[in-house]
């Protein structure tokens, strides 16, 4: 697990001072372009890991920090746990071996570490197509769930005027590519997509979070609700095999393959928040699929078709 090496790489580096990628990925049974990944990884996230280069060069951990952590400061190990937190959410090994570094930590950085460490939920599956970039308000948004301060963020929804809103920050979620800000706005639980929040500032207010607060959980009841409502619309179509990875390339996990039939065809089901959308998403393949059902998808088929013909025959 990366959670497990990225402080392996750590713990290597404070005993040895200085190695190259080639011999840490020996150490780790590794290879090297994973060993040199981590490596930047660590630097990337303002742990003063840095490269020397020429002969005699490697990889070092500057400042003096010891196997016991203490050497690192408040903000470098708030940046090792933001990295290597997430891991718990899916492992409870990882957990438990967090718990243990937190405790090796001085006692002045234990509150923002753990807070660190559990600010943060790696969700491995799909919605809608990846973000390109790192949000640019991830770092505020981290720094204010560590800290416990209240954030005010100006947001915009896909089809809404952009609005702004006093969040109790609790922890972010990343899934794929996408970043999502779990809290809550006047003691009602909220979430955001971090890619929207056209601003975010943290306030000098204390933030409210719940004592048993259990991140994983939160989420697992965001995502419930989120699949509940994108799949209020379902349709079954026979579909060319070769267009299929087309169509969960287009509808993601929502197309789930029923059967493969002869004559190189597949039965699929695909379920979207509405018929419509699912009617759109599907035109653009109608001469390679048949909808089995419901009928009232094949009138919104032939909806589309009408008006296409309407609107661009010839003038």
């Amino acid at each position: 697990m990366r959670a497990d090496r990225l402080v392996a790489t750590l713990l290597t580096l404070q005993a040895r001072g200085r190695v190259t990628a080639a011999e840490l990925a020996d150490e780790l049974e590794v290879s090297v372009a994973t060993a040199r990944r981590d490596l930047e990884a660590l630097s990337s996230a303002g742990i003063p890991v840095y490269p020397q280069a020429g002969r005699g060069g490697g990889w070092q951990l500057l400042g003096g920090a010891r196997t016991d952590l203490s050497g690192l400061t408040a903000v470098e190990a708030r940046a090792l746990f933001l990295l290597v937190g997430p891991a718990a959410s899916v492992d409870p090994d990882a957990k438990a071996a967090l718990r243990k570094l937190v405790r090796a930590l001085p006692e002045t950085f234990r509150s923002d570490a753990a807070a660190a460490a559990d600010a943060i939920v790696i969700d491995p599956g799909e919605w809608g197509r990846p973000a390109a970039d790192r949000p640019a308000q991830l770092a505020v948004l981290e720094q204010a769930i560590v800290a416990r301060r209240r954030v005010r963020i100006e947001y915009a929804a896909w089809n809404r005027d952009p609005v702004e809103r006093l969040v109790d920050p609790w922890g972010l979620v990343r899934k794929r590519e996408r970043w999502y800000l779990l809290g809550a706005v006047d003691d009602a639980e909220r979430t955001y997509r971090v890619d929207r929040m056209l601003h975010a500032v943290i306030t000098d207010e204390p933030s409210s979070r719940p004592v048993d607060l259990d991140l994983p959980e939160v989420w697992e009841r965001v995502t419930d609700e989120v699949d509940r409502q994108r799949s209020r619309a379902r349709a079954t179509v026979i579909v060319d095999a070769g267009v299929v990875p087309l169509l969960q390339t287009q509808f993601g996990q929502r197309t789930v393959v029923e059967e493969e039939l002869h004559g190189l065809r597949t039965r699929i089901r695909v379920t979207a928040p509405t018929e419509q959308l699912i009617a759109r998403g599907l035109a653009g393949w109608a001469e390679y699929l048949e909808v089995v059902e419901p009928e009232s998808l094949r009138d919104e088929l032939r909806r589309l078709g009408q008006a296409l013909v309407v609107r661009n025959v010839e003038r």
